[in-house]
């Protein structure tokens, strides 16, 4: 498809749907990408055997987030392991040779390591193209009890059924923890975003969780956790699509407000609404108070628009990470499995739907499945500044991003700790129009 055509297509829904998408990314003759890649011990798992199947060789993923402060020196990040390996019960045949039954088991995923604790890893970028790990901070509880994987017992959100590589079952952990989005606080401390409960948490310096934020109503199914649980999110984010919970968190450089955003819309009124909708939501907290100030509309773009897997699954785009430039300015990654793009946004002049119908759960049509114009929502407006169909060295299912001391941007993906065969790269992208103010 002719490139500027798309652009304009896209342009053309955007409008109809009440907001904008404008094109100012850089040439792309102009940018220049460097590839780090490691082999540290570190991360290193090993062998994963599968009776009767394949044996997977597992290392760590540390790219389900990435953070740098702009304090921290100019080639350190900060990023985030997510809760380990593991594969949804229908594609065990296809993945390690073995099929479990799995029409009994709903929403069944194996875990072939339970036992991985998710972890923060300080990871340093050396001038020889190779990096390196150069701290872990396991993620553990008020007791000091490594956290893990597994998903929670929770009876309002949907959630997933843990197995063993046999399809034994595991059991449900309020210690489990899907990491996702990461920030790092001039205390030293992290706030860390989790995709299945959904929830964000306060963990100290040395990754022990202060505080878990979930859906107001939903903080009962944690009573009997090993922290502190508090019911202080909107409700209606309980309806999150299973594996498609809060995944990008960012703060702003002041400190004064942390952002979050959905995967994906959520299951509201139910799956088949999530599988449609393009409008998903994004929301502001007051970080001093932990209060919620704003929610905001982004809409996500057409699945076949993503050049490198275009599709038409409207479930394809996701969003995977979050960056704030600035207050209320924010760069937001939206991805498939093999193309990634990064927006530019401002909430300026979107519409701040918090506290609104569209926050009740009775309220039919749902914001899922509304026409924006149709319901006088103006979403946030997005301006493309990265799209990696046009750099095919950067790995597929990027999923952390953060600027470097001298402005540039590194990309982290997610490697799905090895059960493909990939394997973690960072590839530093300069030459951008991504930049703080």
């Amino acid at each position: 498809m002719d490139p500027l055509r798309l652009i304009r297509g896209l342009v053309v829904s955007a409008i109809a749907l009440g907001g904008t998408i404008h094109t100012a990314t850089a040439n792309a003759a102009d940018l220049s990408v460097r590839i780090y890649s490691g082999d540290d011990t570190l991360l290193r798992i090993g062998p994963a055997l599968f009776e009767g199947g394949k044996t997977l060789n597992l290392s760590v993923g540390i790219g389900s987030s990435a953070f740098r402060r702009s304090d921290d020196p100019p080639n350190v990040l900060w990023t985030l392991g997510d809760r380990g390996p593991n594969i949804a019960c229908g594609d065990m045949k296809a993945t390690t040779g073995v099929e479990l039954t799995c029409r009994d088991v709903k929403n069944g995923r194996v875990y072939p390591t339970p036992s991985y604790a998710p972890s923060i890893y300080r990871v340093m970028l050396l001038d020889d193209g190779r990096f390196r790990v150069t701290d872990v901070i396991t993620l553990k509880d008020r007791d000091g009890v490594p956290l893990n994987g597994m998903p929670n017992p929770t009876r309002t959100a949907t959630t997933e059924t843990p197995l063993d590589g046999a399809g034994k079952r595991l059991q449900q952990d309020l210690r489990g923890i899907d990491a996702e989005g990461l920030v790092r606080l001039a205390d030293g401390s992290f706030w860390i975003s989790d995709e299945n409960a959904p929830s964000i948490a306060h963990f100290s310096a040395d990754g022990q969780l202060i505080a878990r934020h979930v859906p107001a109503g939903t903080e009962t199914e944690f009573a009997a956790a090993p922290y502190q649980t508090l019911g202080s999110l909107p409700t209606i984010l309980a309806k999150r699509q299973a594996n498609r919970g809060i995944e990008g968190l960012a703060i702003s450089p002041d400190e004064r407000f942390l952002y979050f955003i959905l995967q994906n819309p959520l299951a509201n009124p139910d799956q088949a609404a999530y599988a449609a909708a393009r409008n998903t939501r994004l929301f502001k907290i007051e970080r001093a108070s932990m209060r919620v100030v704003g929610e905001y509309v982004y809409t996500l773009d057409d699945p076949r628009s993503f050049r490198r897997d275009p599709s038409r699954k409207q479930s394809d785009p996701r969003i995977s990470e979050l960056m704030a430039l600035d207050e209320d300015r924010l760069i937001v990654l939206e991805r498939t499995e093999r193309t990634t793009k990064l927006y530019e946004i401002e909430l300026a002049g979107a519409t701040n739907i918090l506290g609104s119908r569209w926050d009740d759960g009775a309220t039919r049509p749902t914001l899922e499945q509304s026409e924006l114009t149709a319901i006088a929502v103006m979403p946030v407006t997005k301006t493309l500044r990265l799209d990696t169909a046009d750099h095919p060295e950067i790995a597929g299912k990027t999923e952390g991003m953060a600027l470097l001391g001298d402005g540039a941007l590194a990309l982290i993906n997610d490697d799905d700790f090895g059960i493909g065969g990939e394997r973690t790269q960072i590839a530093v992208v300069r030459g951008t129009v991504i930049a703080r103010k």
